[in-house]
């Protein structure tokens, strides 16, 4: 049985798993079999994460925060959590190769997912012209026709991001203004490859094998029209990824694990959450890193509480 095992990997995963390690409390991390490192596997540069002046791109600094935990002795498993016991003492973690794993506290940093936009044939095209990933996908666009729905700062990531592929990107929005930061609105209007399409929502997705247009809906007087793309890329944000702990912790009006406070307490004793899935506002890489700090230190303080006899079943790996 181990003293704590994090499920989640990303800023928040990783740095907690730092922490705990490094208390020598030998943590193990279930990393997720396709989604390790989290949404920053799929961001390119970082520019606003401290101690990197001239950036990071968002796979390097995962792949930094990984070993750093594994140097202290964390171990990670590239698997995915199917089920979690989480009442009594002992906590048990189920994952898809059926091994069960023990533990006297969990940590639950489980990020948030892509949010979809629901309409027939999403899915169908996905990787086949419709992509959550620039990074991942945008070289396969050379001197074609893109878009990319939604307005916040990812949106205008990949809008920008895509310019060094694509001839053209338009960036397709429901409202008349963005709520992206300054500097990336900035960066996205200055280029002269990205033209915005304004109170727009994407309604029809057209293709056979591959993307070939889209139906577009005016959210003011409702009119139509078709345009032609090779891709589209959607950025329309995230949903916290809670259903691991549905009935089992409450959860916030937003969707979100509840905390007490600006702790990681949720409402079991000896589980604690971190990251994006305890936060609904702020959503940085920062943010998530001194969450996962904030777990760590209180599962430490839970186990240094805890009864000696049950301590003593628990043994670093």
């Amino acid at each position: 049985m181990r003293q704590v095992i994090i499920v989640g990997s990303g800023p928040a995963g990783y740095t907690a798993a730092i922490y705990v390690a490094r208390a020598n409390l030998a943590p193990l991390v279930v990393a997720s079999s396709v989604e390790a490192g989290g949404e920053l596997m799929n961001t390119t540069d970082v520019e606003n994460f401290p101690g990197f002046p001239d950036g990071i791109m968002g796979p390097d600094l995962m792949q930094r925060m990984q070993e750093q935990a594994e140097k202290f002795g964390a171990e990670v498993l590239l698997d995915d959590v199917t089920e979690l016991d989480l009442a009594g003492d002992i906590k048990r973690v189920t994952l898809g190769s059926g091994e069960t794993h023990e533990a006297l506290a969990v940590i639950v940093a489980t990020g948030s997912a892509y949010r979809k936009l629901g309409i027939e044939n999403e899915d169908r095209l996905s990787g086949h012209g419709v992509s959550w990933c620039a990074t991942c996908d945008g070289f396969f666009f050379r001197q074609k026709t893109i878009a990319v729905v939604g307005g916040g700062d990812s949106a205008m990531e990949e809008a920008t991001f895509l310019t060094r592929f694509a001839d053209k990107v338009y960036v397709i929005h429901r409202k008349d203004s963005l709520r992206a930061s300054k500097i990336m609105q900035d960066r996205a209007h200055n280029d002269p490859k990205i033209e915005f399409v304004w109170n727009t929502a994407v309604t029809a997705l057209h293709g056979e094998t591959a993307l070939t247009g889209v139906t577009l809906t005016n959210t003011v007087d409702g009119s139509v029209r078709d345009l032609d793309l090779d891709g589209l890329f959607i950025a329309i944000g995230n949903d916290p990824r809670t259903h691991l702990v549905h009935n089992k912790l409450d959860l916030t009006p937003e969707g979100t694990i509840a905390v007490k406070g600006r702790s990681s307490l949720t409402s079991l004793p000896g589980v604690f959450a971190a990251g994006d899935v305890i936060d609904p506002t702020y959503r940085q890489a920062v943010t998530a890193a001194g969450s996962g700090t904030v777990a760590a230190l209180d599962a430490e303080h839970y186990l240094a509480a805890l009864p000696a006899e049950l301590l003593s079943q628990a043994v670093p790996a």
